[in-house]
């Protein structure tokens, strides 16, 4: 594999290190943790610790999780001046975003491929899946359902976790959980405005009643006109303006948010709608038109059961409703015989419910188990593609499908110290029939450390879209058959105090049957086939403190390498080094604080063979709170130093290499 031995040379480092620095007694001088009390015991070995919901769907400790955890809470978002989940994903070691103009992409463990749509990471808001039933895609941008200022913590799961979530959860899960109306208690009011003639407004009510009923509302809007002027180098001709895009870079959205709970019932709603000028002429269309837009909408209504019996069991029932809609506006030259330009629209409408029940139960004191069941039926899976003027149809595709799914972990505890969790999952899909796929964990803790042995296999099912759309150059393949992962890594946390802890993690995973787009030299079409195969090592190594005087840090680094196996080429768009830095410091004590985020992103290999060069960015955000009373107030700098980068195109842009923000 080219790169092994040099990728090897700085595990060996990194491990060496990372075990010299867990081996060695902490000096008289500093506060060690309590020693860890038995591994069944409810009262938990560090009390500091975080629980997490998403790694066993059940809350527990992430020193118990059968996962590597990252949590990133309310209070962080709001000192980082986070605007969006891309920006939230962005800070998380080993994570990486890229943006084309009109959506962003998340990169995971060395994989985000030019033109993915997020499909191998599975997004979930309060136990609802958010990625959607046409494209599989988890929408993490200014498109997202998701507003950041009512996100409670979100929780990171790094891993296959199929054995529980089923398709999508491939590289991982990201898991936000909303705040709740006791968060809010009373109103709240927010208004911003920044670059661009950017502009955005939020009212959110929330309270519990002393009848025990629990309530949030929220709604919000956002504007922006984008940069007035964008140059593609790509499109420097008389013919295509020059390649100037002016005043074509422009979005607004609008989002509803409710969320309701009484006793053991809870239903919440949500609803986006955004709009987003295209500036980049994808597809070949027409440079510089304000007529090249995408819409998106997407929707769901969630009602919940959730109830302790009898005898230590938990039973958690979820029945819901989803809608996705989404319509590209594309205009193109048209031919001779008419007097106009054709605009084209590309148009999906995904509709589907379904329904979970899952118990828990406590045997014997060192048994956890978790039996749940899963059924979707996507009743409505519709793809269009026509030109409006003079009217022509090239695709009119409606079809359906149906899943049901069984899973089943145990959480056994034994020795103490030990912790084995074994869970496997058993899907069946009307269209290609069953995957199984299993996790296991063995856990074990000594005093401040412990280590993780994970193995995990995962699939992900091909997509409406890339099973059943057909025109553009692109033929159907409804026998495409799921691409699966398998991976294995071990993963050790360490608590040098109560305000200090370490993590590494080394992980090597394989990927086979992976779905790519693949050209028939014959006919001159492409289509999806299950034609690759991948295969991955890396480390991750973060160092994290938070002190009783307001001062945070977050330190991440992440050593990856990616490679085709057939080909033996890294995969494009995979940098090799990932460096994150975050600063949180109280400049005026619980009033006023400065956060600092940085990241720095390895070069890139592009489609076209060429690097995307390496690149390190500044964030600089202000927070002020209680200056006045019941106010916070942000000032928040992107790209604090102007540094200049783009991110490797996909296969539908002319451009290799789409510059970013300065």
């Amino acid at each position: 594999m080219r790169g092994k031995r040099h990728i090897a040379q700085h595990l060996i480092l990194l491990w060496l290190g990372t075990f010299l620095c867990f081996a060695t007694p902490l000096s008289a001088q500093v506060d060690a943790v309590d020693p860890p009390s038995p591994v069944g015991d409810e009262t938990t070995l560090f009390q500091e610790i975080p629980s997490v919901y998403s790694a066993s769907k059940y809350e527990q400790k992430v020193t118990e999780a059968p996962s590597a955890v990252t949590i990133i809470t309310a209070d962080e978002i709001k000192k980082y001046g986070y605007r969006t989940l891309a920006d939230i994903l962005q800070s998380v070691n080993g994570f990486y975003v890229t943006f084309d103009r009109n959506y962003n992409f998340l990169g995971v463990r060395g994989f985000n491929r030019p033109g993915d749509y997020n499909t191998r990471v599975l997004l979930l808001m309060d136990g609802h899946r958010l990625n959607d039933n046409i494209y599989e895609s988890a929408a993490i941008g200014t498109e997202s359902i998701v507003d950041v200022d009512l996100i409670d913590r979100v929780e990171i799961i790094r891993g296959p976790s199929s054995s529980l979530y089923g398709t999508n959860a491939f590289f991982g899960v990201v898991h936000v959980i909303t705040k709740r109306g006791r968060d809010i208690r009373g109103m709240e009011v927010s208004t911003g405005l920044g670059s661009y003639d950017s502009y955005r407004g939020r009212l959110t009510y929330g309270n519990k009643f002393q009848n025990g009923l629990e309530w949030l509302a929220s709604g919000s809007v956002s504007s922006s006109d984008g940069h007035q002027t964008l140059f593609f180098k790509e499109f420097d001709d008389p013919t295509t303006h020059n390649g100037i895009a002016k005043n074509v870079d422009d979005e607004a959205f609008y989002r509803l948010f409710t969320k309701a709970s009484f006793s053991a019932f809870s239903l919440e709603s949500s609803y986006i709608r955004r709009s987003k000028t295209i500036p980049t002429g994808a597809f070949g269309t027409v440079f510089n038109s304000h007529q090249n837009q995408t819409i998106d909408e997407r929707g769901f209504v969630d009602l919940k059961y959730e109830t302790q019996l009898a005898a230590q069991i938990g039973l958690t029932a979820r029945l819901y409703y989803d809608r996705y809609y989404y319509r590209g506006d594309y205009l193109y030259e048209a031919p001779p015989e008419v007097s106009h330009k054709l605009l084209n629209q590309d148009a999906t409408t995904g509709e589907w419910w379904g329904g979970e029940v899952k118990v828990t139960k406590r045997l014997w004191d060192s048994h956890k188990f978790t039996l749940g069941s899963e059924y979707r039926d996507n009743f409505t899976q519709k793809q269009r593609n026509y030109d409006v003027d003079p009217f022509a149809s090239y695709l009119n595709e409606d079809q359906s499908s149906q899943i049901w799914a069984f899973y089943l972990q145990d959480e056994f505890a034994f020795w103490d110290r030990f912790i084995l969790n074994a869970g496997v999952r058993y899907d069946y899909y009307d269209s290609f029939g069953s995957s199984v796929n299993p996790r296991l964990a063995l856990i074990y803790s000594l005093k401040n450390t412990t280590i993780k042995l994970l193995y995990g296999e995962a699939f992900r099912a091909p997509s409406a879209y890339e099973q059943f759309y057909a025109g553009g150059g692109l033929r159907a393949n409804p026998n495409l058959q799921p691409e699966d992962i398998t991976t294995y890594e071990l993963v050790i946390e360490h608590y040098f105090n109560r305000y200090l802890h370490a993590s590494i993690t080394g992980y090597y995973y394989t990927i086979n049957g992976l779905i790519s787009q693949t050209l028939d030299p014959n006919e001159e079409v492409f289509s999806f086939k299950n034609v690759e195969s991948i295969e991955a090592m890396g480390t991750e190594f973060s160092l994290e403190g938070k002190w009783p005087s307001g001062f945070e840090s977050r330190i991440g680094y992440a050593l990856q390498d990616t490679e085709n196996r057939d080909t033996h080429h890294s995969l494009t768009n995979s940098p090799q080094h990932l460096v994150k830095i975050n600063l949180i410091a109280p400049v005026l004590a619980e009033k006023v604080f400065v956060g600092l985020d940085t990241y720095y992103v390895s070069a890139r290999r592009t489609l076209a063979d060429n690097s995307a060069s390496d690149y390190f960015t500044v964030n600089l955000t202000l927070f002020a709170q209680q200056l006045i009373k019941g106010t916070e107030m942000t000032l928040n700098f992107r790209n604090l130093f102007d540094q200049r980068y783009g991110d490797p195109g996909a296969g539908e842009h002319r451009q290799d290499i789409i510059e970013q923000d300065g």
